[in-house]
């Protein structure tokens, strides 16, 4: 067995989902054989329950100056985090000179609302296409991989941090050791680190596997975050359920014996509990959601094609990587998929090799039906493409079972 790589215990495997690309390496279609590939297979802690994966992939394969995500694309997103922004400088950012950091902050849009408010703050990217983007809107960005040393390094020249927040981007970080001791070095006597993840519970409850690729190394539970923290001096004094992602929570971590819990971590704990989320067998039981999710995919989107009927992806997203090439799903099924990321657009899918095309060319004509890999923007989408629809087109949705709208 492999060791945890938070507190060392003896890591047993329970997902393997075999040799799969970088899923943000979204191919030149003049350069195909230059594909990077590893194996996703997943495993949990059997002391403190984190589960992770078991092969890591370079952070410079996956988070590279050109990184293709921006969090600003989606509108829902974009209402998230101003939210998220005024919640934190109603309750956190209220001193007489308070600063921010932000881990991962992409284009700025968390940070734009805080720096629009006079609000000290620094976000720590190592995209510098996104630093670019959020420079453009007067933030302040080092472009950079945060670790013990960039923390001590902004803590010289900024002082301490009142908080320091992350959204979808610590489960990325395998190296967890050196960012709670870069938290450490950082955080103010009473300042919170905040961050944000997908949640297993959701993941495992509606048979989310997709939320599965190389940049989720981890995936959090209560459980694991409340152990995770505790390793490194901190308490878990915060849990709070999200709706954006299929299922998140926001997690708050202050310094041990610094604020006292809230009652959600209690009652999420308890929850977690009657979910088995530490039990062996909640794993089979997931692994065989998996496998039969795979066979009804592939059996519909055959079917469809035999009977004649175009299909596309739409949503070239990160967590599409492991469907298409988990599931074997290539331009013979799906024969193209759009996107509203330009940065993407007149590439190939990872791995697969799916021609990624803009949204303005879905109507172009329709086609029949149209795999959504975005299923987290569901609403959003499906309002965008009403026409979609009013011209006889369907969805294909595979989570949390797969149904054709």
């Amino acid at each position: 067995m492999l060791r945890c790589r938070v507190c060392g215990g003896a890591v047993r495997e329970c997902l393997d989902f075999g040799r799969q690309p970088v899923s943000s390496a979204f191919v030149d279609p003049a350069h195909t054989g230059a594909e990077l590939f590893f194996r996703l297979a997943v495993g949990f802690c059997t002391s403190c329950t984190m589960v992770q994966q078991l092969e890591e992939v370079p952070r410079d394969e996956m988070f590279r100056f050109d990184y293709p995500y921006r969090s600003s694309g989606s509108t829902v997103m974009r209402k998230h985090f101003q939210q998220t922004a005024r919640q934190l400088l109603d309750t956190e950012l209220t001193g007489p000179d308070p600063f921010a950091v932000e881990i991962g902050s992409n284009d700025g849009i968390l940070l734009q609302d805080i720096a629009e408010a006079g609000v000290r703050h620094l976000g720590v990217d190592p995209s510098g296409e996104a630093a670019e983007v959020a420079r453009a809107k007067g933030i302040r960005v080092r472009v950079e991989f945060f670790e013990e040393s960039t923390a001590r390094a902004i803590r010289a020249e900024h002082g301490p941090a009142d908080v320091i927040f992350s959204a979808n981007t610590i489960s990325h970080i395998a190296y967890i050791d050196s960012i709670f001791r870069g938290v450490d070095a950082l955080l103010a006597p009473n300042g919170v680190f905040v961050f944000e993840d997908r949640y297993l519970g959701d993941i495992i409850e509606h048979t989310y596997f997709d939320q599965i690729y190389d940049e989720h190394f981890y995936l959090f539970s209560i459980h694991s975050v409340q152990a995770m923290a505790a390793q490194f001096g901190f308490a878990l004094v915060g849990a709070e359920r999200l709706p954006v992602h299929g299922g998140a929570v926001r997690y708050t971590v202050a310094r041990a014996g610094a604020r006292r819990p809230a009652p959600e971590v209690a009652e999420l704990l308890a929850r977690e509990r009657e979910l088995g989320l530490g039990l062996p067998e909640t794993y089979e039981r997931f692994a065989a959601n998996i496998r039969r999710t795979r066979e009804d995919l592939l059996a519909l989107l055959r079917r469809l094609r035999a009977e004649g009927h175009r299909i596309v992806g739409y949503g070239a997203t990160q967590k599409s990587a492991t469907v298409a090439n988990y599931c074997g799903i290539g331009p013979d099924l799906v024969s193209a998929v759009y996107d509203s990321t330009r940065e993407k657009q007149g590439r190939l899918t990872p791995g697969v090799h799916i021609p990624v095309l803009p949204p303005e060319e879905f109507g172009a004509p329709y086609p029949a039906y149209a795999l959504l890999f975005a299923w987290n923007h569901a609403e959003e989408i499906m309002a965008k493409e009403r026409q979609f629809r009013e011209s006889g087109g369907r969805w294909i949705l595979y989570v949390p079972d797969v149904h054709i709208v």
